[in-house]
């Protein structure tokens, strides 16, 4: 059997955010692999102080939707800022692999996330010190910029791999002109196309973009914030 052909990416939108007056999504991805499920990132289930008047969000949970969380066997957190981990919780019997620098900053850095979601009872996280390979195809890489502790996942499909990138890059533009180290070693990668959190559709090579208007700052400028 062709493992990497068998292996396929399905975005989810679990919300909708409100910065500088625009409309901003929250999209979570789902690998379906021959050997697991996996889920990278979570979104949020709930309101928060601090999200409400960052971003006046409309959250549409997993744990709400036609969707098999008990069906989930293996959880991936890009990083941990609130809109990417909140929905960590549901998942509290699986493991959930995030980068060790991610994990330490969020437990340790003020104004990072919010705290409580990072340390929900029974998460367990499983710290990654730079690449690993998580199933046969789907291989984690930091991208540190956004955070220090980002990382994306790397699938192959069969041809050029296809990279969920959380917020490594936050808006097309990124991408087509890299700055950070993470962005550069995504283009390195010479993927097919790469998944955003905060796009509807996946970035291209090659395509233009026209309708980003760069990176939105949130209302309140939290630490955590999607930029």
């Amino acid at each position: 059997m062709n493992i990497s052909a068998a292996i396929t990416v399905t975005p989810i939108l679990v919300a909708d955010l409100l910065v500088e007056g625009e409309v901003m999504p929250v999209y979570v991805h789902v690998i379906d692999h021959p050997d697991a499920r996996v889920l990278v990132d979570t979104g949020m289930t709930e309101l928060h102080p601090a999200v409400v008047a960052a971003f006046d969000p409309l959250l549409y949970p997993l744990s709400r939707q036609d969707f098999d969380v008990a069906g989930i066997d293996i959880v991936v957190n890009t990083h941990l800022h609130a809109d990417h981990c909140g929905g960590n919780h549901l998942f509290a019997d699986r493991p959930i692999y995030v980068q060790r620098r991610e994990l330490d900053d969020a437990r340790s850095e003020d104004d990072y996330t919010i705290r409580e979601w990072v340390n929900a009872p029974g998460l367990r996280y499983v710290p990654v010190d730079g690449e690993l390979d998580l199933l046969p195809g789907v291989r984690l890489v930091p991208a540190p910029g956004h955070t220090p502790g980002t990382q994306v996942v790397v699938v192959e499909t069969g041809g050029r791999p296809v990279v969920i990138c959380g917020d490594a890059a936050v808006w097309f533009g990124e991408l087509d002109e890299p700055r950070t180290e993470g962005q550069q070693r995504i283009r390195a990668l010479d993927p097919e196309k790469v998944w955003l959190a905060h796009e509807h559709e996946p970035w291209r090579p090659g395509v233009g973009h026209t309708e980003d208007q760069g990176p939105a700052e949130p209302r309140d400028g939290q630490g955590w914030s999607t930029t």
